[in-house]
């Protein structure tokens, strides 16, 4: 692992991951119903197109900030989340969206974006803003990123949060998807939440 990706910043405080699930569901990975604020932002769909919460209301939306030049944080939390939709039956997995929230939009253009996510399947969509965007949606979920010095070439690692926010279908926060948490236990959860559905 790289020193960048090595100073993950998980800076969605302390209370967040020690409090108890408050929704009365037991989540094989971490709850936070009540404690993270409704799904709410407006961005640039790798499409081209701007997007806002609205568009993804009635899904499932899994929403996780990374950069498409990550050397092994990021396309490892994808095929996580990847390898877990492809466990849950097809009407479920219809519904799900995985919204990649770029953290390095100065290198992470719509067309990177698009063929980064495209990569990993149909229901993962890249989203990219401008500065007062990205400041928004980071500090609406505490998420904390960073930049390392560029090397010779101008290449750079950005630290950033590896935890995945999951919303239901009316977009308000159900669970937290950690680093630690297995492919079965992701999948168990997003099934279940699609049943409450």
């Amino acid at each position: 692992m790289t020193p960048g990706c090595r100073r993950i910043l998980i800076s969605i405080g302390l209370g967040l991951l020690l409090s108890a699930c408050s929704d009365g569901v037991h989540w094989q990975t971490k709850g936070i119903a009540g404690l993270t604020k409704p799904l709410h932002f407006t961005l640039t769909a790798d499409g081209g197109h701007q997007v806002s919460a609205q568009d993804y209301l009635g899904h499932i939306a899994l929403v996780y900030f990374g950069y498409t030049h990550c050397p092994d944080v990021c396309p490892t939390t994808l095929a996580k989340l990847k390898a877990a939709i492809d466990r849950l039956p097809e009407s479920m997995a219809k519904d799900v969206r995985v919204l990649f929230v770029s953290v390095d939009p100065k290198r992470d253009g719509l067309e990177r974006l698009r063929s980064y996510t495209a990569a990993f399947g149909p229901q993962f969509v890249g989203l990219r803003g401008n500065h007062e965007q990205l400041t928004k949606i980071t500090k609406r979920y505490r998420i904390g990123y960073g930049y390392d010095e560029p090397d010779a070439s101008g290449d750079y690692e950005v630290s950033h949060s590896s935890a995945v926010f999951v919303f239901d279908q009316t977009g308000d926060a159900r669970f937290l998807i950690r680093t630690a948490d297995q492919v079965h236990s992701i999948a168990a959860d997003l099934k279940q939440l699609a049943r409450q559905a």
